[in-house]
């Protein structure tokens, strides 16, 4: 199952559809939270939001979440400037990564597993290639993922006023925890 083929299942995912045969695994409620962490102010938001489906069989994966979702915050003002001005929540609705499982674990079986994974990352927009390590700890048929990574504000053109040059960090702190269950259907 190739990107665009699993881009045309998520909606199908989430709204509840049987998908082709095959052992996939699916979360409609993952926590997605980053930090912020410059000189002057640290921010940090969290989602509980997160959407995501695994295909086993293929060895492939997409998660996505509604920007707009985040909540946290300093002040409502910060979550404005966030979804407005830096995010533009309006023109790009969700960020998602997409893509494939690198390491050939069978991760349906109970233990801790250290992986890879290689997809495409998008936000603001702005799709990156990137390859992403998580920890994925599987017991009486519950996936378990978590994941910390950072995000360069400038390879998603989201750019930074001089003004809050030092309130803003150019280099986001991303950690992700979804667990996720066999679809049934």
């Amino acid at each position: 199952m190739g990107f665009r083929l699993i881009l045309f299942f998520i909606p199908l995912v989430l709204l509840g559809t049987a998908l082709p045969e095959g052992t996939k695994f699916t979360t409609q409620s993952g926590i997605i939270q980053f930090k912020s962490d410059a000189p002057l102010e640290v921010i940090e938001a969290k989602s509980k939001m997160l959407k995501g489906v695994i295909d086993m069989e293929e060895r492939a994966f997409a998660f996505s979440v509604d920007v707009s979702s985040f909540e946290g915050f300093n002040s409502p003002l910060q979550r404005e400037h966030f979804n407005e001005n830096y995010l533009e929540t309006k023109r790009y609705k969700t960020a998602t990564f997409i893509g494939k499982i690198i390491e050939k674990d069978d991760f349906t079986k109970d233990g801790t597993y250290s992986i890879r994974t290689k997809g495409k990352l998008t936000v603001h927009g702005i799709t990156k290639e990137r390859i992403i390590k998580s920890e994925v700890t599987t017991k009486d048929g519950v996936i378990k993922v978590r994941s910390n990574f950072t995000v360069l504000l400038e390879e998603h053109g989201i750019s930074i006023p001089k003004i809050v040059y030092q309130k803003i960090a150019e280099e986001i702190t991303v950690d992700v925890a979804a667990d996720l269950v066999e679809m049934k259907g």
